[in-house]
């Protein structure tokens, strides 16, 4: 599962992506102008922006630009009518990583998104490791030893960003803001129950756990 910002002001294109990325168990957000996007690119982290060009306002290549101005890193797919070199040119040097014109199939939106969240991780294929436990994005499985692990869409999300993001310390907050929704009401007690259900599924009894916690600081994925 990945954080995913659509910023587009039209719901006849948003609407579809938002929906076929849902249903391939990413969280999905949309915001429909360039000055909003920049308002939660302040706040909040995604793991993929998908950005269009022609926005109310703030262009969206203005947004590319300002957002990595300030030292943001998350991946960006630019979606526009515009179709010129020259104009591919400018909105890879403002800072996109990726460039779709329209008009486009969602399906090769949702496979240009897999290719930007393959680009930073140590991937093996589509498929995640953690010591005895393996994780299948594309088919929503988790195995321990090779056994299958039944895991509620919040609990897989939270393990997936977890063995995405290996030996890396986060807080409850910063959990909270990766996996859960915006705008979500979770707590820091929400975190530290997910982290107890997800321990008494994937741990092997008398080993240590998988997710260890930094007193003080917060929670990380032994890998």
């Amino acid at each position: 599962m990945a954080k995913i910002l659509i910023v587009e002001d039209e719901p006849s294109l948003s609407e579809p992506i938002k929906a076929y990325l849902t249903h391939e168990h990413h969280l999905v957000e949309v915001v429909p102008d360039g000055a909003e996007a920049m308002e939660r690119l302040k706040f909040y982290k995604y793991d993929v922006i998908i950005l269009d060009w022609m926005l109310p306002g703030l262009l969206g290549v203005e947004v590319c630009k300002q957002f990595r101005a300030n030292g943001g890193t998350t991946p960006i797919l630019m979606l526009t009518a515009k179709k010129q070199t020259q104009e591919k040119v400018y909105a890879l040097d403002a800072g996109a990583d990726d460039y779709l014109t329209k008009p486009f199939d969602v399906q090769e939106v949702s496979a240009r998104v897999r290719a930007l969240l393959r680009r930073p991780q140590a991937v093996a294929g589509n498929v995640l490791r953690a010591k005895n436990v393996v994780l299948e994005p594309s088919t929503f499985r988790v195995t321990r030893d090779g056994t299958d692990v039944q895991l509620l869409p919040k609990e897989f999300a939270l393990l997936e960003f977890f063995m995405r993001h290996p030996n890396q310390v986060f807080s409850a907050e910063a959990l909270l803001d990766r996996v859960w929704s915006s705008d979500s009401d979770a707590s820091p007690e929400t975190i530290r129950t997910y982290i107890k259900r997800l321990r008494q599924k994937i741990d092997t009894k008398g080993s240590t756990s998988l997710i260890n916690t930094v007193h003080g600081v917060g929670y990380k994925l032994d890998a």
